[in-house]
């Protein structure tokens, strides 16, 4: 699966001469194979496939910690005696947590390697979820939130970093699909579980619950995951270079062209998930339990459009499929604007739009990504780091947009989609421009430069 490579193309074309396995990209912009031995040959195909779980959970864990306690908001106030936009500020200081956790560790793994930082990352996400799960007042349960953040932003980082490291080809692409299709529904699963939880206790046994998951992926961490970048493949320089190079990669077009598609759809999808509740449940009178049946749903379409992706990764080009899934997104929003405008509030047809931009979301995530670590194998963690922090700035920026534009209608919600489906469009047209084929993993379906 991985030979020996010696050219590397960046967004300008093809440099000569012998390259590290991290940056080897061919002509076409296909990533080439790189001289370090692939995940299959190193720990064999039932290893590959357990490693490839515990990424995905290490990528699943923060989704969930983010949302599961939302459902014990009420409680936490009168237990904490705080209002509730100082319970809210728990979920902000998270979300920052993330994102400067992603945009540190990751380019700091290029130069320091994986596995340290994963378990480090591990471990302090079981100490902080505990400092929750005990907070006597709601400041210092902010501070332990954005401790927890900073700390589960390492499985994230640092699980598209290793799949980055240690597969190529026509392999990358599936494992992105699977790690997008796990970030897509654990938003969605979150307040369920959550609510499970708090059926049988309260809202600190959420914590506990996090905190049990974080001993397990640190369990999981130390028996499967392996260095995926020897000394030799390192960063040289130290800490400062890598920060360097990740400041080289936001000026690299294509790169950040991707990386802008990825953070305006998960603009799209934060939006959707703090406003849809609101929608059904108050405009169309569903019940939470109807509500729950309708989000389940889209969260179905996600996995159908990931699935899609998967199935034809290998037969076509990654920026034909990302396209396409722009198309979905653009499509679904576009749709639901329309409606509301011309047609009024249906519950029928909101709910046909919100699907096919799930549908969307499905193909865009694992596309993008995909697309945007093979242009920065050079540096992966900082490429990872630059996908991380964004798409979670972007969806935190998104989603509180929704209640400040009136609580009558769902067009704020379907204007919100719209706009940042319309960012993901120009930044694919204008930056990315799909049709030269940048980033292609899979030499069979990359167009020339």
């Amino acid at each position: 699966m991985i030979s020996p490579s010696r050219s590397r193309t960046t967004d300008g074309g093809t440099t000569s001469g012998t390259t590290g396995p991290s940056d080897a990209t061919g002509p076409s912009g296909a990533a080439r194979p790189s001289s370090a031995p692939g995940a299959g040959s190193v720990l064999g195909a039932r290893s590959a496939t357990a490693l490839v779980a515990v990424l995905a959970a290490l990528t699943a864990v923060a989704p969930l910690a983010t949302d599961m306690y939302v459902p014990g908001f009420p409680a936490m106030g009168d237990t904490l005696g705080a209002s509730s936009s100082a319970i809210q500020l728990t979920m902000t200081g998270f979300l920052a947590g993330l994102v400067v956790g992603q945009l540190l560790i990751g380019p700091i793994s290029d130069g320091l390697g994986r596995r340290r930082l994963l378990l480090g990352g591990a471990a302090g996400f079981v100490l902080f979820s505990l400092l929750c799960a005990l907070a006597p007042n709601a400041p210092l349960l902010t501070g332990a939130r954005f401790l927890q953040g900073v700390a589960g932003a390492a499985g994230m980082v640092l699980a598209r970093a290793v799949l980055t490291d240690l597969f190529h080809g026509p392999d990358l692409p599936r494992r992105f699909a699977l790690l997008s299709q796990i970030m897509g529904v654990a938003p969605i699963a979150a307040p369920v579980l959550g609510g499970a939880v708090l059926s049988v206790s309260t809202w600190r046994a959420v914590f506990a619950v996090l905190t049990a998951m974080g001993v397990l992926l640190l369990l999981a961490v130390l028996r499967t995951v392996p260095e995926s970048l020897p000394p030799e493949r390192r960063h040289p320089g130290g800490v400062t270079s890598t920060f360097r190079a990740m400041a080289a990669l936001l000026g690299r077009r294509t790169f950040m062209g991707y990386v802008l598609v990825v953070a305006f759809a998960a603009a799209v999808l934060f939006a959707y998930i703090s406003g849809s509740s609101f929608v059904f449940e108050k405009l169309h009178g569903v019940s939470p339990t109807v509500y729950s049946l309708i989000f389940a749903t889209n969260a179905v379409g996600s996995l159908l459009g990931g699935a899609a992706f998967a199935r034809l990764a290998g037969r076509v080009a990654l920026n034909t499929l990302l396209t396409t899934g722009v198309g979905f997104l653009l499509l679904g929003a576009l749709a639901q604007v329309l409606l509301v405008l011309t047609a009024g509030e249906t519950l029928a047809g909101t709910w046909a739009t919100l699907f096919t931009g799930t549908v969307g979301i499905g193909i865009v995530f694992p596309a993008a990504i995909t697309l945007s670590q093979s242009l920065g194998r050079a540096t992966p963690g900082a490429a990872s780091a630059l996908l991380g922090g964004l798409q979670f700035l972007f969806g935190a920026l998104a989603a509180p947009l929704v209640g400040l534009f009136g609580d009558d209608s769902s067009l704020p919600m379907a204007l919100i989609m719209l706009t940042a489906a319309l960012g993901a469009t120009l930044a694919l047209a204008l930056l990315a421009r799909p049709w030269q084929r940048h980033g292609e993993p899979n030499p069979t379906a990359a167009g020339r430069r």
